[in-house]
């Protein structure tokens, strides 16, 4: 089955291969995972988000394990938070990891140890971004988000899981959100976000072919993970699991299949996205190269 988004440009860019399950469980994570694993090599970073304490949305433990299982050297990794809260330091951040479950194998909170600046080739917002310096001690990526609502992306997929979530705690995200000393949630609508896309990319240059994107469509609220137990409760049934290689696509097909639900479902994620213009992350993702915005889904049902 194939489908394409909206608002495609003139030209007529590569197809990218998306693969879709409605089995959210463990044995549906592997079985689509297995499609998008082929440049997956090395030491392994398998980029989630750590979720705050009790967080009720998060993609389930045994999800995780079992595809951190899979993987030969792999480690879960997440970065320090800029806010304050269960995850703003390592030290609360390691309280949150036990409370939450994620005690199954090491976590690499890769901003412990400080910050390494990653190009932004092509970049009209930033020509570096300030990541977590241990992300430089992998050689792959795997990027496994639960896809949702957020508080100023509007929604968060794949492009905001790395945008933020490798960017360190103390710099790189001030610099996402476009923080000034009397306002650290400054940047908004469009400028946030290019300021995401441009930091996405950063993390996609620097692993290449080894990097590859797994959307969690489940418990999707209108806010993130980050708001853990005050998070919005779902309104929109679960979907499935999207896989592919290319990041625009995968974010794309997402956000493709949660607007064909019902609009009684669709109404509060819809209002969040478009009240936050984040639908310009795609717009901006493509003119920065980031991947294609057409695509053939490909169903393993």
């Amino acid at each position: 089955m194939a489908e394409q988004g909206a608002d495609r440009p003139e030209q007529d860019p590569p197809v990218a291969k998306v693969y879709f399950t409605k089995d959210i469980s463990p044995v549906g994570l592997l079985k689509i995972y297995n499609h998008v694993k082929a440049d997956i090599q090395g030491k392994v970073a398998i980029k989630w988000h750590s979720g705050e304490p009790h967080g009720p949305n998060i993609i389930p433990v045994p999800m995780v394990k079992a595809l951190q299982e899979s993987i030969p050297d792999s480690t879960l990794v997440e970065t320090n938070t800029l806010y304050e809260g269960g995850r703003d330091t390592t030290e609360k951040h390691r309280e949150t990891l036990k409370v939450n479950g994620w005690t199954f194998c090491p976590v690499d909170i890769l901003d412990e140890a400080g910050a390494v600046m990653l190009p932004v080739k092509g970049g009209k917002r930033f020509k570096e971004m300030s990541m977590g310096m241990n992300i430089m001690n992998y050689d792959s990526m795997v990027v496994l988000t639960h896809f949702k609502g957020h508080p100023m992306g509007g929604f968060g997929g794949s492009i905001k899981n790395i945008a933020i979530g490798c960017a360190d705690g103390k710099v790189g995200k001030a610099m996402v959100h476009g923080s000034v000393p009397e306002n650290t949630w400054a940047c908004s609508q469009a400028p946030f976000m290019e300021n995401m896309v441009e930091s996405a990319k950063a993390t996609v240059d620097h692993f290449g072919k080894h990097i590859t994107y797994i959307n969690v469509m489940r418990n999707m609220s209108v806010d993130c993970d980050c708001m853990g137990v005050e998070a919005a409760k779902p309104t929109a049934r679960d979907i499935g699991i999207v896989a592919s290689t290319d990041i625009l696509a995968v974010d794309q097909a997402s956000v493709d299949l949660l607007y064909k639900l019902p609009e009684a479902e669709l109404h509060d994620l819809k209002e969040r996205i478009e009240s936050r213009g984040g639908l310009h992350q795609l717009e901006y993702a493509e003119q920065m190269g980031l991947g294609s915005r057409k695509y053939e889904l490909i169903s393993l049902d």
